[in-house]
């Protein structure tokens, strides 16, 4: 009887788990960042726009808590101020407000003795809004203090500049009708600092009247 053959000598087989799934190799890796990319973000004008609002109406709320008054409380007294008379529909048309929202501002106004209701000289269903003498003093301070902050805010800029910003935001939020566009951009090119002309009926006639007597 022959002996039974001997057992091979066991060869160790090559783990490929690894290779098969990569990732696996690198579980412990976790990535780290040194400096934050935001370079994407900062090709947005949204993104732009939200972060100078945000510098800008941090220092705001700062100075402000001395009147007791929010943004959109300093939008409403401001207009109402340079415009006596006018209208709640006329406020949240021009400052994109819900009338339930200004109902509620106007209540704590009148509770402060800042503005008045009185009935409107021509409209019988509105009525006409204006400033107490409390409430003119108040913005005549609030308005000083917002000029001022504004300057602090954008401090890395120039007077030119700070024009220059305001009317390129305008032109978002209140673009200007189309046959206004070209005579607009031509005056923006001329000069950075809006002036009346450029919104006047005026400045977009001046050029043609002058072209017909030059024979154009």
């Amino acid at each position: 009887m022959s002996p039974a053959p001997a057992n091979p000598p066991a060869t160790a087989t090559p783990d490929h788990t690894a290779e098969a799934n990569p990732a696996s190799a690198t579980e412990a890796e976790v990535a780290s960042v040194a400096q934050v990319d935001t370079g994407y973000l900062e090709t947005l004008i949204g993104y732009n726009a939200r972060r100078a609002a945000l510098t800008v109406i941090g220092l705001f709320l700062e100075r402000m808590a001395v009147y007791g008054l929010r943004p959109v409380d300093f939008s409403v007294l401001s207009v109402i101020a340079h415009n006596p008379g006018v209208t709640s529909r006329q406020l949240c048309t021009c400052l994109g407000l819900q009338p339930p929202n200004l109902v509620i501002m106007l209540n704590q106004f009148e509770q402060r003795e800042l503005v008045l209701r009185q009935p409107h000289p021509h409209d019988g269903r509105a009525l006409a809004l204006s400033l107490t003498p409390q409430g003119q003093a108040l913005m005549a301070q609030a308005e000083e203090t917002a000029a001022r902050l504004e300057v602090d805010a954008t401090a890395a800029l120039t007077p030119a500049q700070r024009n220059t910003l305001k009317r390129l935001l305008k032109l978002i939020y209140a673009p200007p009708r189309k046959a206004d566009k070209g005579d607009r951009g031509d005056k923006a090119h001329s000069n950075e600092t809006p002036g009346p002309a450029i919104s006047s009926t005026s400045a977009v006639r001046r050029p043609r009247a002058s072209a017909r007597r030059s024979g154009a």
